[in-house]
């Protein structure tokens, strides 16, 4: 298993990286040319640069992920195509992509943005906080477990 991550705007990459070390997990953070970073990546992680064009960090974790990876996510799209290859695919507030949930939140995001696109103003997500952080390294570390314990 390898986990990737879509590492442009992700608040869990410190927390990924922790607990995939401990595993011994290999994590590839694909990220856009406009966040290249000369700092030295931990042992295990890779850094991928892409094009900053809209989806160039989703179709290069698709090119480069495979049936059983894990990839980390908060774009519905990238989740949808994942989870079709056969990866497990995770939001970084902590909840599991699954085939059962993602029609559902398709379905809202292309209902937001007719909306948008009509003039409606739409509600952005919700700030990004501690407790989201503690969920997703809950949750992260227990699927990481039952990997290894399966």
């Amino acid at each position: 298993m390898k986990i990737y991550v879509d590492a442009d705007a992700c608040p869990v990459k410190d927390v990924i990286i922790k607990e995939a070390g401990m595993f011994k997990i290999p994590v590839i953070l694909v990220t856009s040319l406009s966040h290249f970073s000369h700092a030295e990546n931990p042992a295990g992680v890779e850094t991928v640069y892409v094009d900053s064009g809209a989806e160039a960090a989703d179709y290069r974790i698709m090119k480069l992920a495979e049936n059983g990876d894990f990839i980390v996510t908060q774009d519905y799209g990238l989740a949808s195509l994942g989870l079709a290859k056969g990866c497990m695919v995770m939001h970084h507030k902590g909840f599991i992509y699954t085939n059962d949930n993602i029609d559902q939140l398709l379905q809202t995001r292309y209902l937001s943005a007719m909306a948008r696109k009509s003039g409606q103003r739409t509600k952005g997500p919700k700030a990004f906080t501690n407790e989201d952080r503690e969920k997703f390294r809950e949750i992260f570390k227990q699927k990481l477990e039952e990997f290894y314990d399966g």
